[in-house]
């Protein structure tokens, strides 16, 4: 029988391959903790911080929420969210809250889906965090209300900020082109 060592042909490269390695040794999830990184990296800033809150079509939104309500869509197929939308139907209607015409209803019960999802991804976001910030991808603070603080609450909203291997996922700056002298036909120079 044979036992192969099986190292990583990317350990010690910069980039992606790099970033994917540390991913799938430190994460439990690393396709989610990719695209998690992905979506901070969309809304960070040239040093790589993101947050407290990102504009969306003109409005403010705490990080946190933009990224369950971006990530959200994944889930979309999943036998559990389609029996939470009609778990919701049946708890609108068994407590009279459903309207009768079908639009609003309809609208009713995507807003209440929409925030237990939110709910929920908020634990799936914090755990993935926690993990990401242990393997040293990824750094936490708070910020609000008066200055920084290390701790949550009191109006303070999480910011992240990519760390090493993530790096790589911050929008490169585009090479400066050297400027060109134009070019002259028949120039000689002169004593």
């Amino acid at each position: 029988m044979f036992h192969a060592r099986l190292l990583s042909p990317h350990r010690g490269s910069a980039g992606t391959p790099a970033l994917l390695d540390a991913l799938a040794r430190a994460s439990t999830r690393p396709r989610y903790a990719f695209m998690l990184l992905g979506l901070i990296a969309e809304v960070a800033d040239a040093s790589g911080h993101a947050g407290p809150f990102v504009l969306v079509e003109g409005r403010a939104v705490t990080l946190r929420d933009w990224l369950c309500d971006a990530l959200a869509p994944m889930g979309g197929r999943d036998p559990r969210r389609l029996a939470m939308v009609e778990r919701v139907r049946a708890d609108l209607a068994r407590d009279g809250h459903l309207p009768d015409e079908t639009a609003a209803a309809a609208q009713m019960i995507e807003d209440e889906v929409r925030q237990r999802i939110r709910a929920s991804g908020k634990a799936n976001l914090s755990r993935a965090v926690s993990e990401l910030v242990a393997a040293g991808l990824l750094a936490r603070h708070y910020h609000g209300y008066a200055v920084d603080h290390p701790n949550r609450g009191a109006q303070r909203h999480a910011v992240y900020t990519l760390r090493g291997a993530a790096r790589c996922l911050l929008p490169r700056a585009p090479m400066p082109t050297p400027p060109r002298r134009p070019a002259r036909q028949m120039e000689l120079a002169f004593k």
